[in-house]
């Protein structure tokens, strides 16, 4: 498979949304489904989704559609799903807590192999078989451990010290909750997660409907 060189940031944001709805319609043994139908489902044009499709290779056939489970192993590929993660939570609040318990991310590969916290009370503690290991012990820790992504739900003024941390060891990304926007080096992906942010952004709708695109209507 090879990728057009010019994709664009807001087509890369929708391709989850495509995998998650194609492995939706596949849960109720939908074989094949056509751009039209899939905009049906997603509020996309038709038209959208092709393109969309279309920077990464050839999967449909006119006149037939899309293949679903091999629309669904394509885009496994493409978004990297297709293997196995491990993960490391930094910081067991109320977010931590919820984002350790979400059992989507082991039915989808990605397993939680450390956590770490600053409270005392928390350290030492084991949640479902995981340690919670003192925040401090995190560059030790990860000098010898292999791990591919770093979840932050801590406080904002210690987010860039942390991720500094991580940056100097051999991990591939953060994902961060931390209500701040980091920088990162050595090559270390990161996507920061506002919360708040997606809130406003739905109040906005709420207050200016105009300018807001139902779809299934």
């Amino acid at each position: 498979m090879k990728k057009d060189d010019a994709v664009s940031l807001s087509v890369i944001k929708r391709l989850p949304k495509y995998f998650r709805y194609l492995t939706s319609i596949a849960d109720k043994g939908i074989v094949r489904v056509s751009s039209k139908e899939l905009s049906s489902i997603t509020g996309l044009t038709a038209s959208q989704i092709r393109q969309d499709l279309n920077h990464y290779g050839c999967f449909g056939q006119q006149g037939y559609g899309y293949n679903v489970k091999e629309l669904i192993n394509e885009l496994s590929k493409i978004l990297g799903i297709d293997r196995k993660y491990k993960l490391i939570l930094i910081g067991y609040g109320n977010i931590g807590h919820a984002l350790f318990n979400y059992e989507g991310f082991s039915q989808s590969g990605y397993t939680f192999e450390a956590i770490f916290d600053s409270n005392p009370e928390k350290i030492g503690k084991e949640i479902d078989g995981i340690k919670i290991f003192d925040v401090n012990d995190l560059e030790n820790y990860l000098s010898d451990n292999e791990i591919d992504i770093a979840v932050l739900s801590i406080p904002k003024e210690d987010a860039q010290k942390v991720a500094n941390v991580l940056c100097k060891s051999n991990i591939d990304g953060i994902w961060n909750f931390a209500p701040e926007d980091l920088k990162t080096t050595n090559g270390v992906v990161l996507e920061n997660v506002h919360l708040d942010e997606s809130l406003y952004t739905l109040t906005y709708f709420i207050n200016n409907p105009q300018d807001y695109v139902f779809g299934n209507e």
